[in-house]
């Protein structure tokens, strides 16, 4: 995969131009994380960033009989978690890395309210990602693949980490997982001073009252706090967590668009910059290598943007109802999901976006 013959003002263009086609590593590691590293000048201080990244065991405990079994071909699914260490007053030093070097998993300490597949095709031609609301109710998993019974879906991670995550997400789909890869929303609040915000559309004013912030009709640019404010929002619009969905999503897809913008992809000090808040800020599964992020952002590097497919995890009616206990839940289609579950796991997840238009994210004007 050398490209250094050459030197000089050919190699940094080189550069730019290997970032802007492979920007989708950003989406494997995180729906936007791991910034593709280019094959020029710019490389090797780069490539040492992927150092940094916390890796761990997420799938040791699972007991093998409980897992899916692996799907036909090379298409890959990869577990996308946001952790937020202050979302709902929860706030955590310390690192998963660290709470998985304990004797026992801190049940509590972590929270996952992001929980995503992403779907690459065998021919690495298409990405899809599937959001499940953080409040589905479903059966939850332990670290061993015991039914734990119902709770709701973040329950899984806070309660039993990692592999609790995947085995449950796992138990739900049907789909054996790949890789796994955690981002602390921190992360995205560093990417977005990286790049110098990034510009968001809101529809109509509103004020969120659990972060006391006035949101303004029409274009704002947004970074840092700010930015990590409009990921977590979901009070005062009636959609709540669905549209704190949407609004995740158009997010990475409004970032991703500003990291490969030229005036991004012509600093290399931004590019360093964007590579350290990623590394910094992640966390992935033993198993995924360096060389496998290189080797699969190689073979992505003719998708673009535009071309990634944001969806939700599909949702039965009513969406939202209670528990015997008062528990505020989300309900999910289990009859559009086996259809949707079993498309992805079969490599044809387009087919179920053709005959399902209205399930994909919208254009960035619509999002709430």
């Amino acid at each position: 995969m050398s490209e250094y013959e050459g030197a000089g003002k050919r190699r940094a263009e080189k550069s730019r131009g290997w970032f802007r086609r492979h920007w989708v590593a950003t989406l494997v590691a995180s729906v936007l994380s791991v910034v593709v590293l280019a094959t020029s000048a710019y490389a090797i201080g780069m490539m040492n960033s992927l150092g940094d990244i916390d890796r761990i065991d997420s799938t040791g405990t699972i007991k093998e009989e409980t897992r899916p079994d692996p799907a036909p071909g090379e298409a890959l699914n990869i577990l996308v978690l946001g952790a937020d260490a202050e979302s709902d007053n929860n706030n955590n030093s310390s690192s998963i890395a660290e709470s998985m070097a304990e004797p026992e998993w801190p049940v509590g300490s972590h929270r996952s309210d992001t929980i995503m597949i992403a779907h690459i095709s065998a021919d690495r031609k298409h990405v899809s990602v599937v959001s499940i609301p953080r409040d589905s109710y479903v059966p939850i998993y332990d670290e061993t693949g015991t039914e734990m019974g119902y709770n709701k879906i973040n329950a899984a991670f806070s309660d039993y980490g990692p592999a609790g995550a995947i085995s449950t997400v796992e138990n739900l789909t049907d789909v054996r997982l790949d890789h796994m890869v955690i981002m602390d929303w921190d992360g995205f609040k560093d990417m977005t001073e990286a790049v110098g915000g990034v510009r968001v559309y809101i529809p109509s004013t509103f004020y969120d009252s659990s972060q006391d912030i006035t949101w303004e009709e029409g274009w704002q640019n947004l970074e840092g706090t700010k930015a990590l404010k409009y990921v977590r929002t979901r009070y005062g619009l009636t959609d709540g967590d669905f549209g704190r969905i949407e609004r995740q999503q158009n997010f990475i897809r409004l970032v991703l668009k500003k990291m490969i913008s030229p005036e991004n992809t012509r600093n290399p000090i931004t590019l360093q910059r964007t590579v350290n808040s990623v590394a910094e800020n992640m966390t992935i599964d033993e198993d995924f290598t360096n060389s496998d992020l290189m080797g699969l952002a190689f073979a992505l590097r003719g998708i673009q943007v535009d071309d990634v497919n944001f969806l939700t995890a599909p949702l039965a009616e009513p969406s939202i109802s209670e528990t015997a206990e008062g528990m505020s839940i989300v309900n999910l289609d289990e009859e559009k999901g086996e259809e949707l579950y079993t498309l992805l796991k079969r490599d044809r997840i387009q087919k179920y976006l053709k005959q399902n238009p209205d399930a994909e994210l919208g254009d960035t004007k619509e999002i709430d």
